[in-house]
């Protein structure tokens, strides 16, 4: 099975702008997060879907120095960016993380792409029901799912986001359109936080870093964090604030 991994990275951001080149040790929160998608075994190529903003040259840099293919498309239309950034790939399933997730686990991202391919589904996730911390957000589809959703998937949050067509359509929400099923943690660590939205979530993460490194297994840095607590002031911020703040 050929499987594309795309990451998704801008610079735009209303609450915490260029954040994915902000660097802890002289290293861009982008470049970690690469480095550490590179380590997945399950993955054949790999991507970086960004935008024509200003700056995103040095986005672009980034992603070919760490040896990532790089495309830019649609700012708002993000659905049609990651379809035209998978065209030229000849792939069986793609994966699709976001590069504001800088402590990703690639060998998180195997077991949720083992789990759809063995499960024959065409969308796996962990994120249908949100068991692992923010930030460890994968999503796996067949590629002609993206396809068929690329064609029918009409509304502005179906386009901004990428997957909510395919999730409103799943088996796991009662539909019929796509097989789909959650890879569930066997404990619920929704309130865990490992994303970058806001500054306080940079200094959390610059705070793991430089106590544990960039090397090491999402259940490492989950340890620490709640062995830590006040070490974290991000942990009260709410699961994806930012989407709940544009439909308010």
């Amino acid at each position: 099975m050929e499987v594309l991994l795309i990451t998704q990275a801008r610079l735009g951001s209303s609450r915490f702008p260029n954040k994915i080149l902000k660097e802890i040790n002289s290293k861009s929160l982008l470049e970690i997060h690469l480095n550490r998608l590179k380590k997945s075994k399950r993955v054949s190529n790999f991507l970086v879907a960004s935008t024509f903003e200003d700056g995103i040259d040095s986005v672009k840099r980034i992603s070919e120095l760490n040896g990532f293919a790089f495309f830019q498309g649609s700012t708002k239309n993000v659905l049609d960016r990651f379809y035209q950034s998978s065209k030229k790939y000849d792939s069986d399933y793609i994966v699709r993380v976001t590069s504001d997730c800088p402590l990703i686990d690639a060998e998180l991202i195997d077991q949720v792409i083992n789990f759809t391919i063995n499960n024959n589904l065409d969308y796996g996730s962990n994120i249908l029901e949100e068991t692992f911390p923010d930030g460890q957000d994968i999503e796996v589809f067949k590629k002609e799912v993206l396809n068929q959703t690329w064609e029918q998937a009409k509304s502005f949050h179906e386009l901004e986001h990428v997957t909510p067509f395919i999730r409103n359509n799943s088996t796991y929400l009662g539909q019929n359109k796509f097989t789909s099923e959650n890879f569930q943690s066997k404990e619920d660590f929704n309130h865990i936080r490992m994303t970058v939205d806001e500054l306080l979530d940079f200094e959390a993460i610059t705070t793991l870093v430089n106590q544990l490194g960039t090397d090491k297994d999402w259940k490492t840095y989950k340890n620490f964090i709640t062995q830590n607590p006040s070490l974290f002031k991000n942990q009260g911020i709410i699961r994806n604030e930012g989407s709940l703040i544009k439909k308010s």
